[in-house]
């Protein structure tokens, strides 16, 4: 899948900019504070429909501004398609594929995979499970559509089941059998999500350990292991076994809504004695990773936006993460930097037909 052309609209502090991408290396090269993220940030609402920084939609208007669009042209193996993304100030978000609107927001997701790499992914090492959980699920969903169904229904249901049990508390009640109604719809979603989570980390481990050691030059060994309830019990054991703790707490307590995924490093959690080097060459290893996944389930090659890129990375493992991407297909590439000359000397390496924004 290939970006032809790019055109934003009252997107953040751009009100107007045009593009025409290279196929192979793009880059996006200005000082600090004009825009070059927040243009990574409309490839990536191409993608996935949202903003990778966790802004509500209507946040990424321009100030003073009553809508934004994204319009974009896109060439896959067939054919090219125009893709539109619309979101007024005071209506819902419109996602157009060839002038046609989707039934549901969650149809778009996999049509044009995409693979993030930025400053910002320290907080998948630093901050809750919640954060791993949802980089997981986005990982999975661009694979698989069924996936994101089964993962809407299960949270639908359990945040029925939980506001059942904070009824129950509130009013100082208890009726099992209508809390037991949830139990088939939970264990059947939550289940399925579980086995494609495990087999899918399964197969990301030993991608990640490869390529943390060609970045790193196999001075440390790195593992991603999948946590879960459910890899010691069955869901309807669980449900069970937690009811008067889900009582009392009025909500879930177990159940894959509490997964989580660590990051180890030679047997320890990476956040304990990682440096920071070692941390970034892990997150660009699992990225990596995640992108090579991707297009081996999907067959289709994941646009990479690269933010920042050589923040807290040395010479050497820079230079490993250029031989890397230049030996390995990882299709159209996105890059913002603030020294041009850097970014020049990287990309010629890399690619000659690579085309530079000053922005």
């Amino acid at each position: 899948m290939i970006i032809n052309k790019l055109i934003l609209y009252n997107f953040k502090n751009h009100s107007e900019k045009k593009f025409e991408f290279s196929p192979q290396i793009n880059c996006f090269v200005g000082n600090n504070g004009v825009g070059k993220t927040n243009i990574l940030d409309a490839l990536h609402y191409l993608s996935v429909g949202k903003s990778f920084l966790g802004n509500t939609d209507t946040n990424n208007i321009k100030k003073d501004e009553d809508f934004f669009t994204l319009d974009a042209e896109i060439q896959n193996e067939e054919s090219e398609d125009t893709l539109k993304i619309s979101q007024p100030r005071e209506a819902k978000k419109v996602i157009k594929k060839n002038d046609k609107s989707y039934d549901r927001m969650a149809d778009h997701i996999g049509y044009l995979p995409s693979v993030m790499i930025s400053p910002y992914d320290s907080n998948l090492i630093s901050d809750s499970g919640e954060s791993r959980r949802k980089f997981l699920d986005s990982m999975i969903s661009q694979t698989d559509s069924g996936y994101l169904y089964d993962l809407i229904q299960y949270q639908k249901t359990i945040q029925q089941r939980n506001a059942l049990l904070k009824y129950f508390a509130k009013n100082r009640v208890w009726d099992k059998d209508s809390l037991e109604i949830y139990d088939d719809p939970i264990t059947k979603s939550g289940t399925k999500i579980f086995e494609k989570r495990r087999e899918f980390v399964a197969k990301l481990n030993p991608i990640v350990q490869n390529f943390y050691q060609i970045i790193s030059g196999g001075k440390e060994s790195v593992s991603v292991i999948y946590e879960s309830h459910l890899l010691n019990d069955s869901f309807e054991s669980l449900l069970i076994e937690s009811l008067e703790r889900d009582r009392m707490l009025t909500y879930t307590s177990k159940g894959i809504h509490k997964d989580d995924l660590l990051f180890e490093m030679d047997s320890v959690l990476i956040k304990k004695i990682g440096s920071q080097g070692q941390q970034k060459s892990f997150l660009i290893s699992l990225k990596l990773a995640q992108m090579s996944l991707v297009k081996e389930l999907t067959n289709k090659t994941p646009i990479l936006l690269l933010d920042d890129i050589f923040d807290k990375l040395d010479d050497t493992r820079v230079a490993q993460l250029i031989k890397l991407v230049n030996q390995e297909n990882f299709g159209q590439i996105f890059i913002t930097d603030t020294h041009r000359e850097r970014t020049e000397s990287v990309v010629k390496k890399i690619n000659e037909e690579s085309i530079i924004f000053e922005i």
